[in-house]
């Protein structure tokens, strides 16, 4: 659905106008998502019968159903509430109210705000948050993020931070990120991440990456934004099986060792 997003800081009354136009544009959705719906049936119905509708009536279908029909486009609504816990739990406790929703999302909460600040309005919501349905955090892609809202019960992220700090030199490895603009990677014959199977390490090293992006080549960019995009990939790969172990807490915390922490371990 349609939402209002406001900076980190925003104060209260900011806060609130934003969550009260993220709900009502919520009710427009949801009326919205019906109408093109039934249009949709009746076209189906027309082309299957060389243009005369013989189709049945549309099933009765909310957008906001757990359980949608096969094949049919969802409607997710979008919470907001700036960085009051407050406003949070009542655009939740106002947007469950409107149906089951098939997943949620999280906004709002990468847009300026300390990370503890993120990290302890998803611990808050997380126990009100519908047990069934999956969680998704948007705009927040950086790997620590990642892992630290998994470890909070988020399921789903999207965000340009891979291939933006791709597109400036930085790119993510096992060890924090690295800047392949620094003199110290011109002669190094090493890939980026020696564990990383993506185009960048399996035929290039640091040093010729470097003299790409030292070269204003466009190639550079290119290959690191593919990079930190599979080293994603592989991280999200990583945290599922963890999450199957039913050992995501400690595998989490080696995580965080190495990445945050690079040569402590």
């Amino acid at each position: 659905a349609f939402d209002h997003v406001v900076p980190g800081g925003a104060d209260e009354p900011t806060a609130r106008d934003a969550m009260e136009r993220t709900l009502r544009w919520l009710e427009r959705c949801v009326k919205r998502h019906e109408e093109l719906r039934r249009t949709e049936e009746r076209g189906t119905g027309r082309r299957r019968n060389g243009g005369e509708d013989t189709s049945p009536p549309p099933t009765p279908y909310h957008p906001s159903s757990s359980n949608p029909p096969p094949h049919h486009q969802t409607l997710w609504p979008i919470l907001q509430g700036g960085a009051h816990l407050e406003l949070r739990l009542e655009g939740l406790r106002r947007m469950l109210e409107l149906g089951s929703w098939t997943g949620l999302a999280v906004g709002g909460l990468s847009v300026g705000e300390p990370k503890p600040v993120m990290y302890g309005m998803l611990e808050a919501l997380q126990p009100r948050l519908p047990p069934g349905s999956p969680r998704y955090l948007m705009g927040v892609g950086f790997p620590e993020d990642l892992v630290a809202a998994v470890e909070r019960g988020v399921d789903l992220f999207d965000c340009v931070a891979p291939t933006r700090n791709g597109r400036n030199g930085s790119a993510f490895t096992p060890d924090g990120p690295l800047n392949i603009r620094n003199a110290e990677h011109r002669d190094d014959p090493r890939p980026l991440d020696e564990t990383c199977d993506c185009e960048a390490c399996v035929t290039f090293s640091r040093g010729y990456l470097r003299h790409l992006f030292v070269a204003e080549e466009l190639l550079g960019l290119r290959l690191l934004s593919l990079h930190n995009v599979r080293f994603v990939t592989r991280l999200a790969a990583e945290m599922r099986a963890a999450i199957r172990r039913n050992a995501f807490g400690p595998w989490a915390t080696d995580w965080r060792r190495r990445y945050l922490h690079p040569g402590s371990a």
